[in-house]
């Protein structure tokens, strides 16, 4: 009985690491690992507890399969997110749509709202947005200029919102109902190794699947990364500024994009100081792309009328195959009302496009630049663009385009 004994009491030794179980948590000292419910039932409180006895200098390892159906709202300090597994958000629009956290610009909503400073993410796991049942869903409504709605709130998988000194890493994204990831009002945000893939498997088409949105954003890399989606590679929204996007792989989406700006009536838009360099697209309807709103007439407008400038851009070193737009200016972007009577309010000067070659895809005939400028566009300059076009000899199309340095004649105006 005694052997019996002592060997129960050292079986009960080993014990605490699993003892310290608390609420789906196993708790090694400062770490917190996740163990999974399963039978599809909601890991997220349990997400949230990790993230809660773990924060202030610990590790959360998510190393399973964890389905979440609860909005994740966290506000870290010095945390590690070891996401070695996959996070699957559920199909369940009845809870996200009118439950997913609204952050107002376009309406977007996001199922992750990650907060707070010193935060790593990395792992080689994978977040999945569960996007088909959102794109199959039948009369989805659509925001204005590919924002989401008020009536059909399209969640994004991950948001870092109010936060300082990120550093994402590592980690595949499949399937956002809406834009993949968002900069939100953050500082010194660093991406780096992701793998984004937003595919339709029926007829009806993915919407909105931006890489990534930066707004109201400074001082965020984002590198040596691979996205194919439908829309912007990466897009830069109102007030991001000091910016650097390198070594990207850009599929089948919309390029890199300054804008969509001057959207909202009596708001003040600005963006500069970005760098775009070694970029790759293939299949895209744009590469290098500036969009702005025109002007309107209404006091209240969410289609135009707002003001800002666009200053110091680079785009640097891309590669364009089968383009549709490989450069271009676009003044009058999803803008109701005429942009010759209502032309935009945002100054666009000291923008730079060079080492830019590959070919259009020659839907809109020869034409491979397109710089159309509603008010003047001022210090453009064009350098080693090697562009050509299935149609027949390049041309490229200007408007507004004053003291510029262009290698380019143009030929004409859009």
């Amino acid at each position: 009985m005694l052997t019996g004994f002592l060997l129960l009491s050292s079986a009960l030794s080993v014990l605490p690491l699993s003892l310290a179980a608390e609420g789906g948590v196993e708790k090694n000292g400062s770490t917190c690992r996740v163990v999974p419910i399963g039978g599809g039932q909601d890991d997220g409180p349990n997400i949230l507890s990790a993230l809660k006895q773990c924060n202030n200098g610990g590790t959360i390892v998510l190393d399973s399969y964890y389905v979440v159906n609860t909005v994740l709202v966290t506000d870290l300090q010095d945390v590690n997110i070891e996401l070695s597994g996959t996070l699957q958000y559920t199909p369940n629009i009845a809870y996200w749509s009118p439950n997913s956290l609204f952050l107002t610009y376009q309406n977007a909503t996001t199922y992750w709202f990650l907060s707070g400073s010193n935060i790593h993410l990395y792992g080689g796991g994978t977040l999945d947005g569960n996007g088909q049942v959102w794109w199959d869903y039948p009369n989805a409504t659509i925001g204005i200029a590919g924002g989401s709605s008020t009536d059909f709130a399209r969640p994004i998988p991950l948001t870092v919102g109010n936060a300082s000194n990120v550093l994402i890493e590592d980690l595949t994204e499949i399937g956002s109902p809406f834009w993949n990831n968002f900069v939100y009002q953050s500082t010194n945000v660093t991406y780096r190794n992701i793998n984004i893939s937003t595919v339709s498997y029926s007829t009806n088409p993915t919407i909105n699947s931006d890489g990534w949105d930066i707004y109201r954003s400074s001082y965020v890399t984002i590198e040596n990364s691979t996205v194919n989606n439908d829309d912007d590679c990466v897009s830069f929204k109102p007030n991001a500024t000091n910016i650097l996007i390198r070594d990207l792989n850009c599929l089948t989406g919309d390029g890199i994009s300054v804008g969509s700006l001057g959207q909202y009536a009596g708001e003040t838009d600005i963006v500069a100081n970005i760098t775009a360099i070694n970029v790759n697209l293939t299949n895209s309807q744009n590469g290098a792309r500036i969009k702005l709103f025109g002007s309107s007439p209404l006091a209240n407008s969410t289609a135009g009328g707002g003001a800002g400038y666009v200053k110091n851009v680079t785009f640097s070193n891309f590669n364009v195959q089968n383009t549709e737009w490989p450069i271009i200016i676009d003044e009058c972007f999803a803008t109701p009302v005429s942009c010759s009577e209502y032309p935009t309010q945002l100054d666009v000067s000291d923008i730079s496009f060079t080492n830019i070659a590959g070919t259009s895809s020659g839907t809109l005939g020869t034409m491979v630049v397109d710089l159309n400028c509603t008010s003047s566009c001022t210090n453009i300059t064009a350098t080693n663009i090697d562009l050509t076009s299935p149609a027949g000899n390049a041309t490229y199309f200007c408007s507004n385009v004053t003291s510029s340095s262009l290698e380019f004649d143009c030929s004409g105006s859009t």
